[in-house]
């Protein structure tokens, strides 16, 4: 199969690695002529350039821009792909490019491998990224049959276990397990930052390890994407979030009235359904 990459950073780099190591022709778009060369000389594609011609003979374009971009990238690539070329994204929020998308391109797959690293760029990218993660698809009543197939005839290629709900049922389900800890995990640590005792601060940052590290290791993360998260997923996100502070408040009241046996029944049940999340 030929198949188009738009965006050689992370995801599409690592998909570039694993779907040549299945056999797949890789054509790679970039915006630079340096990241162009970087990935032919890294393997993660066949041929890659700054253009939009070399897409005029493959049978899928993924889309890995980051999420803003998505929408322009498949309205300017269209009229130099074939008919039935199936575009597909790897966006983090689906409805909204799902319906904007689609409109455009009929063949369009609204999908998100659910894998990452903090590494950004051309270097990023690395094989096996995708083994055993998640790979959520989300068509619509318009999605050809066919074309959902074959994404996740790719998707399984990956190793990655395949996923296919509705784009409204992802962005509250991705609201829960992905863009609300990052809020909570940007705001634990403005928190801290909000010691007003430069002593106790010093030593909070001198003393903080595993249980702060895991904490807070999303809201450490690229903010433009945790922006993009919060405006293209606003209404799910503010209903995690709604959900989480009426929680918290809950909390609150039990340790400020000495409720120790009903934080007690919290915590047990939370340290025995934390596992139905963790795989």
């Amino acid at each position: 199969m030929k198949i188009g990459i738009i965006g050689l950073g992370l995801i599409g780099g690592s998909l570039g690695f694993d779907l040549r190591d299945c056999g797949h022709t890789v054509y790679g778009v970039s915006r630079k002529e340096s990241t162009c060369q970087r990935a032919i000389e890294r393997g993660l594609v066949d041929e890659a350039n700054m253009n939009f011609e070399s897409l005029k003979t493959v049978d899928i374009v993924f889309i890995c821009t980051p999420i803003n971009k998505i929408y322009s990238t498949v309205k300017n690539i269209i009229n130099d792909l074939s008919p039935n070329t199936i575009i597909t994204d790897v966006g983090s929020v689906k409805t909204p490019i799902v319906e904007q998308c689609e409109q455009l391109w009929d063949n369009f797959v609204g999908g998100h491998p659910m894998a990452g690293t903090a590494e950004q760029g051309i270097e990023a990218g690395q094989k096996n990224l995708f083994k055993n993660a998640p790979y959520v698809i989300t068509p619509t009543e318009k999605t050809p049959k066919n074309s959902i197939k074959i994404l996740e005839n790719l998707a399984q290629s990956l190793n990655s276990t395949v996923y296919i709900c509705s784009p409204e049922e992802h962005d509250q389900a991705v609201a829960w397990i992905s863009h609300l800890p990052v809020m909570i995990s940007a705001s634990l640590i403005a928190s801290c930052l909000g010691e007003i005792d430069r002593n106790v601060l010093i030593l909070a940052q001198q003393f903080a390890s595993s249980g702060f590290k895991d904490t807070s290791r999303v809201g450490g993360g690229n903010p433009q994407l945790g922006v993009m998260m919060a405006e293209y997923n606003q209404k799910a996100l503010l209903a995690a979030l709604q959900a989480y502070r009426q929680q918290l408040e809950q909390v609150i009241e039990k340790i400020e009235e000495k409720q120790w046996q009903s934080l007690e029944r919290l915590l047990t049940k939370t340290q025995a359904e934390r596992s139905r999340f963790i795989h």
